[in-house]
């Protein structure tokens, strides 16, 4: 049932983004009187699910729910409509237009994305309001990676001020330090000492290099083992589903945080467990992978702190100034992060459609589900700015040309760039739609 749930989400917030998409392009293309052929949600080769012509555009839905496309005619695009541009130029046609025309036509969906991702913010704020933590009520105070710890951090700590500003998030604080550069924080000790701690300037690449992304979190209550990894260091060893981890290296712990702190301590090293399973208590001995653990996710319960989670809500014009900025933030956000996409790490971390489904909670939350689709559009804007061929990006990038030398680039190449481009996209979705195949198979 997760699974339903999850995919309706995300069929949903892709549908009416990409749809709105699309009307980016299709309303500058009437507006300049271009002739539009085609409008179409998913991808259609062979037949439609259903089609309708209206004057003189095609609407469609396709049987492949990967996007959608608008056919303009005169356009050298996903189509490779050869026969169209043999033809003379017509007055209505895309390549008969003035350049800057064209390229209206051209960044309509993107910027249609970044205007619908800003709306949707302002709107979520204003109805739902922004769940916050106030970081002095956390009484077993934060979770922090032992990574951290080399710079001051420990678990337990209260997080007073980032860069001179009130801290009023925990999971997200990794984002704020690998995205955004804070570096400045203002912590509270367990015993009361107050220290201001500065990170190095190129803490985020350090992160990324040493898996601490997630750099802070809340603390939990260890439960039972939820899930053991196929093919882990715990299953070799004979742990299941159900099984308690009572102590590691005769260290018994309060939190799960402690746990996997003395974990990462014993990277590449054999660690005892003590393992009730059943009515027996049991004691093995695992290998460390280097990463700092041994495969296994424990069932988490929240400790009493939830009393520090609070709502703040906006009135209608403060939703203006704080959705404007969530969304800026998601902009910077995913522009920054290809620096750690374009490494071996990432392109190992590259998912598809099955891992953007995931992002989607398994019961159906309109708060988050609207978070999400503002997130998306932001990131589909981005996305469809990249100067590949084949995307929106790839035509500014020729359209620019075209303005700055006064030359368009000849239709020959332009199919050829359209072809690598579109092979080089192909490849990408099969890569990633199949490392989530691969996943999803094997655990």
């Amino acid at each position: 049932m997760d699974f339903w749930v999850r995919a309706a989400q995300l069929i949903l917030s892709l549908s009416l983004l990409i749809v709105l998409h699309e009307f980016g392009h299709y309303l500058p293309a009437k507006w300049f009187n271009t002739k539009v052929e085609k409008f179409y949600l998913f991808f259609n080769p062979y037949f439609s699910v259903f089609k309708k012509k209206i004057g003189d555009t095609e609407w469609g839905l396709g049987w492949i729910p990967l996007g959608g496309y608008v056919k303009i005619a005169g356009m050298v695009d996903e189509s490779m409509d050869k026969e169209q541009l043999a033809q003379p130029p017509q007055p209505w046609e895309f390549r008969s237009k003035p350049a800057w025309q064209r390229l209206i036509i051209m960044l309509g969906g993107i910027i249609v994305n970044i205007i619908v991702g800003f709306l949707i913010y302002i709107m979520v704020l204003f109805v739902w309001g922004e769940e916050k933590v106030n970081h002095q009520k956390l009484t077993s105070g934060v979770a922090v990676h032992p990574y951290f710890e080399q710079f001051g951090f420990r678990s337990g700590d209260k997080i007073l001020s980032v860069d001179g500003q009130k801290a009023d998030e925990v999971s997200k604080l990794g984002m704020e330090i690998m995205i955004f550069g804070k570096t400045h924080f203002k912590v509270q000790h367990e015993d009361g000492k107050i220290e201001m701690i500065v990170l190095p300037e190129d803490i985020g690449d350090r992160m990324w290099d040493n898996n601490a992304e997630a750099a802070f979190g809340f603390r939990y209550f260890p439960g039972p083992l939820d899930t053991v990894i196929a093919g882990s260091a715990a299953e070799r060893v004979g742990l299941k589903k159900g099984d308690q981890i009572l102590a590691i290296n005769g260290k018994r712990f309060r939190f799960y945080d402690e746990m996997a702190t003395e974990l990462y301590h014993n990277k590449g090293k054999k660690c005892e467990l003590e393992i009730r399973s059943g009515n027996s208590t049991l004691t093995k001995k695992v290998k460390v992978g280097e990463n700092g653990k041994i495969g296994f996710l424990p069932e988490l319960k929240v400790n009493t702190d939830t009393s520090a989670i609070y709502t703040q809500y906006y009135s209608f014009g403060e939703s203006f100034g704080s959705g404007f900025s969530k969304g800026y933030k998601s902009i910077y956000a995913n522009i920054v992060q290809f620096k750690y996409v374009f490494s071996k790490k990432g392109a190992e971390s590259i998912g598809g459609v099955g891992s953007i489904g995931k992002l989607f909670p398994p019961v159906w939350d309109w708060q988050a589900f609207w978070t999400l689709t503002a997130f998306l559009s932001m990131m589909l804007a981005i996305m469809n700015l990249l100067p590949i061929p084949a995307l929106d990006g790839g035509h500014v990038m020729f359209l620019l040309y075209e303005m700055i030398t006064g030359r368009a680039p000849g239709q020959k190449f332009m199919e050829y760039a359209q072809y690598v481009g579109f092979f080089l996209l192909l490849g990408l979705i099969l890569y990633a739609n199949g490392k989530d195949l691969v996943g999803a198979i094997t655990g």
